[in-house]
């Protein structure tokens, strides 16, 4: 698995601690803040798939604001907007994006059952973001 660069990347950098102050949330549908911990391309899956990560305090199962429909419009948004921009940017054609919410600050692929977190996976096909249920 490797972590990109590119201008998402700068946003991570920018916001690799989701409590820092300064750090400026992403702008989505339900006004949650909502910050880029992480890109990720992963061929774990036996193809390529472009993980995007965020920090998304309001979802929380414990005070949160955020609903879960809210939060599944906010992701699709994030895979229309920031994953296809991405994408052309660096020439990738992943077969699928994953978009992933959560809490907190959660390492990849670790165990955290204190923390809420959301997954939403997609095709993307051309200029549109295809959600993939499971």
């Amino acid at each position: 698995m490797a972590v990109v660069s590119g201008f998402l990347n700068m946003l991570a950098a920018s916001a690799a601690s989701a409590g820092e102050a300064g750090v400026a949330p992403i702008s989505v549908p339900s006004g949650q803040p909502v910050i880029l911990s992480e890109v990720l391309l992963d061929r774990d899956p036996g193809a390529l798939w472009l993980r995007l990560r965020f920090v998304a305090p309001q979802i929380s199962r414990n005070g949160g604001t955020a609903t879960h429909d809210q939060a599944m419009a906010d992701m699709d948004h994030l895979c229309q907007e920031l994953a296809l921009s991405y994408m052309q940017e660096h020439a990738l054609q992943p077969e699928r994006i994953v978009i992933s919410f959560a809490d907190r600050a959660v390492p990849f692929g670790a165990q955290d059952p204190a923390a809420t977190q959301y997954f939403e996976a997609y095709r993307p096909s051309g200029d549109t973001c295809i959600w993939e249920g499971f």
